[in-house]
């Protein structure tokens, strides 16, 4: 008898979110699952991991039949005591997080705590696939989804990742245009948000302020995840923690030559 994958399964929303719950649904179809989530959302926390106080980690019965724990670290922390503790050493198969709640497209991975984690998941060695349906909505549909979020779980258990080892997947609602057209394999868009602060006073007379901005893409190309999700398609970028722009060494070459530098 063929012995079913591990998958280890994590997200920034917090255990409680519908979204890892519908996550887990599909994930328990297709192999052994784990679950070490944080223990309230942790949304925006990108790459973080807790230093300067303890973790701590509590098994709970959130899903049935299905080995589960909370933490109270970030999705980073998660991820690796979900390798260290939970799995006892062992790289699942698979890691997966979400399904977040809100986009994590284009400059969006760069925050994502969604993402950190699977890109944490990745550096550990394991394939990794970060999802996220673009409703920010805590009642967000999940169901039209997850034959999708299926599919592409499915294909990387059978087939591998070549040449990476994280995916950011992002879906579409389904309730706009025509619902969800089927899937593109995509770039990350080069888009950025314009930020402001609001600021406002306590009622103690001490100003405060609240982060806001918008989201601007000026890239046009037909490539992009931002594309793909404008046209009702799911964007599926393979992705990594490498940040050289190649591009650029060539013309830096010129600090290696030998220049007097005065003192």
């Amino acid at each position: 008898m063929k012995k079913r994958p591990l998958i280890l399964v994590t997200n920034d929303d917090g255990i409680n979110a519908p979204g890892i719950r519908a996550l887990v649904e599909v994930a328990s179809q297709l192999g052994d699952v784990v679950v070490v989530a944080p223990d309230s959302p942790q949304s925006g926390q990108g790459h973080a991991i807790t230093i300067a106080e303890p973790l701590r980690m509590k098994q709970v019965d959130m899903f049935e039949g299905v080995e589960a724990w909370e933490c109270s670290g970030t999705p980073v922390d998660c991820v690796k005591l979900g390798k260290h503790v939970a799995l006892k050493g062992r790289n699942a198969d698979l890691c997966v997080s979400g399904i977040n709640h809100g986009s994590n497209a284009s400059i969006n991975i760069i925050y994502s705590g969604t993402m950190s984690a699977a890109l944490e998941a990745s550096l550990e060695g394991m394939n990794s696939i970060g999802f996220s349906l673009l409703d920010y909505s805590w009642d967000a549909d999940f169901a039209p989804c997850l034959p999708f979020v299926k599919e592409i779980i499915a294909h990387v258990l059978e087939n591998g990742l070549q040449k990476c080892k994280l995916l950011n997947v992002n879906i579409p609602r389904a309730d706009e245009a025509d619902g969800i057209k089927g899937i593109k394999v995509c770039r990350q868009a080069e888009a950025r948000w314009v930020e402001r602060y609001v600021e406002s006073v306590d009622p103690r007379g001490q100003k405060y302020y609240w982060l806001a901005g918008d989201f601007v893409n000026r890239d046009n190309g037909e490539d992009t995840d931002v594309k793909a999700l404008e046209e009702g398609f799911i964007s599926v970028v393979p992705s990594g923690h490498d940040l050289t722009r190649y591009e650029a060494i060539g013309p830096l070459k010129v600090l290696e030559q030998n220049i007097s530098i005065e003192s």
